[in-house]
């Protein structure tokens, strides 16, 4: 990506376009501003404990991630447009079931519906981008642009919520129902001028027709294996790090985990888009390489750190986060190019099942931490970084061998 071309680029994003990245970064900023303390109000204003806790948050994530593999596809068949509109209307409804929830049956089922408006509204949102954008570099800038805001939207949100007082207080989710019905109302002045389905719609797969399309893409299965193996390793710095902190009775814990997040976030704004000029000849499969080979050292660098070594700890996370700035968008690109234009949602809807990496980790982490160590941890981290490098290369060769079983005629 040539940063020289960006403002003749961005000339060409259309109003649509705007809302699609502006919302995320408003829905994503909003969602963290409240999210954090969710554990905290659970515990606090009904009693639940740990296990409790910790089976309703992965429970409702993980339905969540099947859920959207699903949606993915109703929207092909059905129109992008009206799978978002879905997807802020029960933001809406979610968010404020939580705030105004007095029974705990009331709010564990708003916790199953608020974790569904991301999972709905990511694989239409990405589609419906790539949709209006006839430009592939356009289409690529702004899924790294996408990236790039809900990354700050993330760091900006919580952060946003200590200031505003916003510390665990029930009625604090009411702002971001506020925030997913200002999307419904943009995305509504702004939708696009067909209504109904488009030749693309038209021609999308019913689900079971598309998951045996699914099956026949070998090439997209490996790139799912690898980038579930890839989201596996990046989950283990956010939950069995902590863990394994905390065990080893490291000082000033807490500040250590909030330095670890701030670098994490600060790296990844400051240093995304001038890696991606740097790269801007490179291909996609490269980039990728690269990305994991610094995720590789990452994990061999915290395997050999010392425990107590604070600033250790920092800068192996400053290469962590410069192998995400590479690869989370890059993986939007890779899946961007590999999906038929009449199964674009469904294809980023599949992409959804690699969070399970990130829901199996604190488990899998968890163990090796009772069996094992640290050490051991990140020495099995930095083979799986291997292996889901051994995985995106088996994919290219297939992508140069023989052609993919996958049409629009399917």
């Amino acid at each position: 990506m040539d940063i020289s071309s960006l403002p003749v680029q961005l000339s060409r994003f259309t109003p649509l376009v705007w809302v699609m990245l502006i919302g995320n970064f408003f829905v994503r900023a909003s969602y963290y501003m409240v999210w954090p303390f969710l554990a905290v109000m659970l515990y606090e204003s009904y009693g639940l404990s740990a296990t409790e806790v910790g089976l309703l948050l992965t429970g409702s994530a993980t339905l969540a991630v099947f859920l959207g593999f699903y949606t993915g596809n109703l929207a092909d068949r059905f129109g992008r447009t009206r799978m978002l509109y879905v997807a802020v209307l029960v933001g809406v409804i979610s968010f404020a079931m939580l705030a105004l929830a007095n029974a705990l049956w009331l709010f564990a089922v708003a916790v199953f519906l608020a974790c569904m408006p991301r999972t709905l509204w990511e694989a239409p949102s990405k589609a419906l981008l790539t949709e209006e954008l006839a430009n592939p570099k356009d289409r690529e800038l702004a899924l790294h642009l996408l990236y790039f805001l809900v990354n700050v939207g993330a760091a900006l949100g919580p952060l946003y919520g200590l200031w505003a007082g916003l510390n665990g207080e029930q009625f604090s989710f009411i702002y971001t129902a506020v925030s997913y019905l200002g999307l419904l109302v943009a995305l509504l002045y702004f939708r696009p001028r067909r209504d109904g389905a488009t030749p693309a719609t038209q021609s999308a797969p019913k689900f079971s027709q598309w998951l045996k399309i699914l099956n026949k893409d070998r090439t997209f299965l490996v790139v799912l294996v690898a980038t579930t193996l890839v989201y596996f390793v990046y989950a283990q710095c956010d939950t069995s790090l902590v863990q394994y902190l905390t065990r080893a009775d490291v000082p000033e814990l807490a500040w250590l985990i909030s330095a670890v997040i701030i670098t994490n976030s600060t790296v990844i704004i400051v240093c995304q888009f001038p890696l991606l000029h740097l790269m801007r000849n490179w291909s996609i499969e490269h980039r990728l390489y690269l990305g994991g080979a610094i995720l590789a050292v990452s994990q061999v660098m915290m395997a050999l750190n010392d425990v107590h070594n604070t600033w250790g700890w920092i800068v192996a996370m400053i290469v962590l986060s410069l192998s995400e700035a590479i690869m989370f968008s890059n993986i939007n690109v890779y899946i961007d190019r590999l999906a038929p234009d009449n199964l674009k949602a469904s294809y980023f809807g599949a992409a959804g099942l690699c969070s399970l990496g990130y829901a199996f980790a604190p488990i899998l982490g968890g163990l090796v931490l009772d069996l094992s160590t640290g050490v051991i941890l990140f020495v099995l981290t930095t083979l799986t970084s291997f292996v889901a490098l051994a995985f995106y290369k088996i994919a290219q060769l297939q992508l140069k061998g023989a052609p993919r079983a996958v049409s629009r005629c399917e």
